[in-house]
């Protein structure tokens, strides 16, 4: 006779694992018999997974779930969530978060809620907040956190202490930071507004992304770039698979950065790709990615491979504005590229701005972008690493002579565009900066925390996003395809100004036509 099995509670960080363990394919049945639970429990957890996920990224420390058996809800549960929206912008923002500080929001949060009763944000109070969402500190004193440069030297240190010990090359550490990009924002005359940039005789503009740049501390190996998008395949896509896109695109109904998103990328895309690299290296197959604490970036428990060898690492918040990699001329560099490349080829299309700009699609910049990232040269990205790791310049022997694109450069440009032949250096140079501190996540207002905290979603924008996803099909056959490629090809051999590389591009592009074409006929 079987004994009755004795009762094991798990914790957080068990539930994360079984969850991981899950999507690679484990059966509940084996997963029961490992962690000696029933396959009742698998399956709950099974279903409750992004409800876990959530909460486990929006933890601080790995040591408390590793002991934390339980999500208890507070007794004010939404006053909790508001509390934590609001905390967690702060936190990414490097504003100082004391326990004064705290007392005085969550008494705001909780009369703005429409809360009954008598509310007392105790000491009590704020413990219970933190245990329940696994922080680890809130700064007692009230300094300035943002630009804390004592905390700077002092990261440093342990970050070049932690390197060493485990045995990691500059070619096993990354970075990856968001920001937004007004892709469709072009020059104007007069003026130019933040996500509304007036081209001269033109209405306004706003159209948004957001972009991830992500590369190892040498810059010799570039991730494709992230974007998200507010349409799951948007318009301009047509019969585009996104999986062949030089970019990796995901969407999101605010085109904002989000933890599942976040998560998505590091475990299907960034895993995978940095394992390639350093196979291709010959280096072990670990690495490191440093982060800023920004509210999508899930907790180090949730971004971790299956072996734990490649594993994320966070910024102090009152150091990330300081000297987080991407921040100091990165990404700043690829933006600068993408607008120059966009003016250059409106010039080279022989187009006015006002139908370059009409004709712009999402499709063309996502291609402006990514060579934009290909442009940023492995130099810059590895001086912007000289304040954590001030060797790597000397251990690489790299050589720093570069030509970045400069207001000049662009005003070059604009005397051979109709109209802006007169655009100031002033208005360029906003121009170029006009997305500059544009996060990659969306930031609240109060009253906005307010509406998420009550479960209130802003309808309008989840239409809009349906709207722009009718997107009719058309299917192009083979025997179409190859008769467009004739025809180019005719075109390009009576042009005498054309050069071989075009002409044998396209001829490859036949071949590959002719042979799908022959696959199809001969299994019909």
């Amino acid at each position: 006779m079987s004994g009755k099995r004795k009762r094991v509670v798990l914790t957080i960080k068990d539930k994360l694992d079984i969850i991981k363990k899950l999507e690679d394919g484990g059966s509940s049945k084996q997963l029961a018999v490992i962690y000696g639970i029933g396959e009742t429990t698998v399956r709950d957890i099974r279903k409750n997974k992004e409800k876990i996920i959530t909460y486990a990224s929006s933890s601080d420390s790995t040591s408390l779930l590793a002991k934390r058996k339980s999500m208890k809800p507070s007794m004010y549960e939404e006053l909790d969530r508001a509390m934590l929206e609001w905390f967690n912008q702060q936190r990414a923002k490097g504003n100082p978060i004391s326990g004064p500080i705290c007392a005085k929001r969550a008494e705001f949060f909780f009369y703005a809620l429409g809360m009954d009763g008598d509310f007392n944000p105790s000491a009590g109070w704020l413990t219970r907040f933190k245990q329940r969402h696994s922080i680890r500190e809130i700064n007692i004193r009230n300094e300035r956190l943002n630009g804390d440069e004592t905390a700077v030297e002092d990261f440093c240190n342990n970050f070049r202490d932690f390197i060493e010990r485990e045995n990691l090359q500059p070619e096993q550490i990354y970075n990856a930071d968001e920001t937004g990009l007004f892709w469709k924002c072009l020059p104007s005359r007069t003026s130019v507004v933040k996500g509304k940039c007036t081209v001269s005789g033109h209405k306004s503009i706003e159209e948004r992304v957001t972009i991830m740049c992500c590369a190892n501390a040498t810059g010799l190996h570039k991730l494709k770039l992230c974007v998200v998008g507010k349409a799951k395949k948007p318009r301009s896509f047509k019969s585009t698979d996104t999986s062949n896109l030089p970019v990796s695109y995901f969407s999101q109904k605010g085109a904002w950065m989000d933890l599942s998103i976040f998560r998505q990328w590091f475990d299907k895309i960034f895993v995978p790709q940095v394992r390639e690299y350093l196979r291709s290296k010959g280096l072990q197959e670990k690495a490191v990615l440093l982060l800023d604490n920004s509210p999508t970036h899930p907790n180090e428990n949730v971004l971790r491979s299956d072996d734990g060898q490649i594993f994320a690492k966070y910024l102090p918040p009152n150091v990330a504005s300081l000297i987080q990699p991407s921040d100091q001329g990165v990404i700043a560099t690829m933006k600068r590229n993408y607008r120059a490349g966009l003016l250059q080829n409106n010039l080279e299309e022989g187009n006015d701005l006002k139908s370059f700009w009409k004709k712009l699609t999402l499709l063309d910049a996502l291609y402006e972008i990514a060579m934009a990232w290909n442009l940023v040269k492995p130099v810059t990205i590895s001086r912007a690493w000289k304040k954590i790791l001030p060797t790597i310049e000397e251990k690489e022997g790299l050589d720093f002579d570069e030509e970045d694109v400069s207001v000049a450069t662009v005003a070059a440009i604009l005397q051979h565009t109709k109209g802006l032949e007169n655009v100031t250096t002033e208005n360029i140079e906003k121009w170029l900066e006009v997305d500059s501190t544009e996060p990659g996540y969306e930031v609240l207002t109060d009253s906005e925390i307010i509406r998420r905290a009550q479960g209130q979603t802003d309808e309008s924008s989840e239409n809009e996003e349906e709207e722009i996803e009718l997107i009719p099909e058309k299917h192009i056959n083979h025997a179409a395809a190859l008769q467009w490629t004739e025809n180019l090809l005719d075109y390009l051999e009576q042009q005498g100004d054309m050069i071989l590389p075009d002409k044998l591009v396209i001829r490859k592009l036949r071949a590959t036509i002719r042979n799908k074409q022959k696959m199809t006929n001969s299994s019909q």
